[in-house]
């Protein structure tokens, strides 16, 4: 099935949750033939006559395009409509009743966001509020289409807007701009140097946590009688994942100053979560066998969970510093003078108003990638967008910050570097891509409700619609997801028998992805549910039904499952390389199934910087004064993809440069 051939009914089979399929039971649009609901009880009554009956419609930016529908009489609305089809089916849809019970409560637009919702929530009131003006006469009516346009060669980009009507003005020495890993660990290390900062993130609360990062040669690494890292290798390594593209200038500020950033964090452990602990990935849990060439050095520090995520302890660290966060503001563009970056014009996501933010010494934009922004993604990494499946990205990841560094002169690599998952379960016939959503946005097809499906990443026998294999199916996570590239559909079948737990055991993957290895049986229980993804049968013919394989395509699959089991028996991979310990049989029942592509976790092509963190000029590649960058908003540290044989280099390298950003920035470094 084409991705155009994709119905609704399609999209939303398979959606798992019962709380998005309610939210998305609201998705049909209103006619002027609506039946009037009444108003509810209680419900302040508004002034008569003050709209023209009828029902309006207007689009809002949640996780993708929403629209709500409004029914109005003449002087109250009766009913909504909530089309959050784009939205994540757990949190975004999930709302839905929520919502509608807030705008029929309130009478009016400017109601509370849902916690854990923010995005979704002022989507639904920027749409309402375009509804009520619409009933008002105040702005004319929104025609909603079906379809989305397709933006121009250099659509992502935009104008840079214009902005006259500023409500006020701050100012300071640094202005950190996104709460996320890069940002947090920037401001918190300007909290103890006493800096005079300040942090603005467009959320209502800082970014989410990965409990891992990656430093060199740790103390606690030497604590635990590691061995230094082979530095030449690690950059030897760094080099052949991007081609040599990468800056291997700023490559040396991760590898000479993360030490101190992975003691810097520790230290706040040590104040706000003593009681976490800390697991440095070495020995033979760090080993990738040699004969696939693969370099795994042992980088990965893992916190366990507590009370405080490590982005809430920085957040800690900073209030109790006299410092805090001003959530709810968005950066819109940069301000100069001359080549001089002096500050931002932010918007208050509140009041929809204008802020001049003055930066004397520097802006930091730490923003994160551009994964929830389709044009971007389409037009910018073509190759990525056409294999993966499954969004698990930050839904305020929309690349506003990548803009706005450009627009002001900044260098944007030029190479796509996403981080692709090989764990984007979808339900059979399900193509890689973006889907067009009957609110003319776009989202990626899978609708699994529950996560990043990790055995995904297994290298189990892999094959395509036709069902044939294809490939090597042992690498990074990326390549398997690259690989089907040029399979129908974009994506591939992953196929093994009863002894999946012997078989991840001596597979040994690590990263992760060694979450399968540590509970298989965990992750079998996933095919004991009717779930439409994950497939068990008694025998291969049985499973290959159920996989959707009819005619020719179902003789070839039942052929290449026996040519793999001759493979296996020989011990010999003749046909794709794979080394023989990860080759596996397909003998004992039961058989299981399931149908992938790739989950999208961020994207890493972004404003070109140098090994202080300062953003490059466009035209010159020299430095431009008062701009810094850090994290996935930045580029030149990954190009082509990322090195995931090194666990945690992505938060590592952000963390490590929002903290270098600062001390550059605040005369701490020169």
């Amino acid at each position: 099935m084409s991705k155009k051939e994709l119905s609704r009914r399609d999209f939303l089979k398979g959606a798992g949750a019962a709380a998005g399929v309610a939210a998305l039971g609201m998705l049909a649009g209103c006619t002027n033939d609506s039946k009037p609901t009444p108003t509810p009880e209680g419900t302040p009554e508004a002034p008569k006559g003050i709209y023209t009956p009828g029902t309006y419609s207007a689009k809002g930016k949640g996780m993708s395009d929403l629209v709500v529908t409004m029914t109005f009489s003449a002087d109250a609305i009766t009913d909504v409509v909530l089309n959050l089809e784009g939205e994540t089916a757990d949190i975004g849809q999930a709302a839905a009743e929520e919502l509608k019970a807030a705008l029929m409560e309130k009478q009016g637009a400017e109601i509370d966001a849902v916690s854990g919702a923010t995005l979704t929530s002022r989507g639904v009131m920027e749409a309402a509020k375009k509804c009520i003006q619409q009933a008002k006469g105040e702005i004319p009516v929104e025609v909603i289409g079906g379809d989305a346009a397709e933006g121009t060669a250099a659509g992502w980009l935009g104008t840079e807007p214009e902005v006259t009507n500023i409500a006020e003005t701050w100012d300071t020495d640094i202005l950190i701009v996104g709460a996320g890993n890069a940002g947090c660990a920037a401001g918190a290390f300007a909290a103890k140097n006493k800096l005079n900062f300040r942090l603005i993130e467009k959320m209502d609360s800082v970014g989410a946590t990965r409990n891992w990062y990656a430093a060199v040669d740790s103390a606690d690494a030497k604590a635990l009688g590691e061995k230094p890292v082979d530095r030449a290798r690690l950059r030897q390594e760094l080099k052949r994942f991007s081609s040599g593209k990468c800056n291997q200038q700023a490559w040396t500020t991760w590898i000479e100053e993360s030490a101190d950033m992975q003691a810097f964090v520790k230290e706040l452990y040590g104040i706000y979560a003593p009681d976490c602990k800390l697991t440095v990935t070495v020995g033979d849990e760090a080993s990738w066998p040699e004969d696939e060439g693969f370099f795994f050095p042992a980088v990965e520090h893992t916190w366990s969970r507590g009370e405080l995520a490590r982005n809430q302890i920085f957040q800690k660290y900073m209030e109790d510093a006299g410092y805090s966060i001003d959530f709810g503001v968005s950066l819109v563009k940069l301000e100069k003078t001359g080549e001089k970056i002096t500050g931002v014009i932010a918007k208050n996501e509140s009041t929809g108003t204008y802020i001049r933010i003055n930066a004397k010494n520097g802006v930091i934009i730490a923003t994160g990638g551009y994964p929830a922004n389709p044009e971007m993604m389409e037009q910018l990494d073509p190759l990525g967008t056409s294999v993966i499946t499954y969004k698990y990205y930050a839904a305020q990841d929309d690349g506003q910050g990548i803009k706005a560094g450009v627009w002001a002169g900044g260098a944007l690599q030029k190479e796509a570097a996403p981080m692709i998952f090989d764990r984007g379960i979808v339900t059979p016939g399900t193509d890689a891509g973006y889907v067009t959503l009957s609110t003319g946005g776009k989202a990626f097809g899978s609708t699994w409700p529950k996560n990043q499906f990790n055995l995904g990443t297994q290298p189990f026998l892999k094959v395509n619609r036709r069902g044939e294999r294809f490939t090597n199916e042992s690498g990074t996570y990326d390549m398997m997801s690259y690989s089907a590239a040029n399979q129908p559909g974009g994506v591939y079948c992953s196929v093994f028998d009863a002894g999946m737990p012997e078989d991840v055991v001596r597979f040994h993957t690590v990263g992760c992805s060694a979450s399968t290895r540590k509970n298989p049986e965990g992750q079998l229980k996933n095919f004991d549910e009717d779930n439409g993804f994950c497939f068990k049968a008694d025998t291969l013919e049985e499973l290959a039904d159920k996989l959707g394989f009819t005619g020719k395509d179902k003789e070839t699959f039942l052929a290449t499952c026996a040519r793999y089991n001759e493979l296996y028996d020989q011990q010999r991979d003749d046909d794709y390389g794979k080394p023989a310990y990860k080759l596996s049989a397909l003998k004992t029942a039961p058989f299981y199934g399931f149908w992938m592509g790739g989950a999208l976790l961020t994207t890493e092509q972004g404003l070109l910087v140098d090994e202080k963190a300062r953003v490059l000029n466009a035209e010159t590649n020299e430095p431009m004064e008062g701009l810094f960058a850090a994290g996935d908003c930045s580029g030149g540290f990954f190009v082509n993809n990322y090195p995931c044989l090194l666990p945690g280099i992505a938060c590592g390298r952000s963390m490590t440069f929002g903290i270098k950003a600062v001390k550059v920035a605040g005369g701490i470094d020169e």
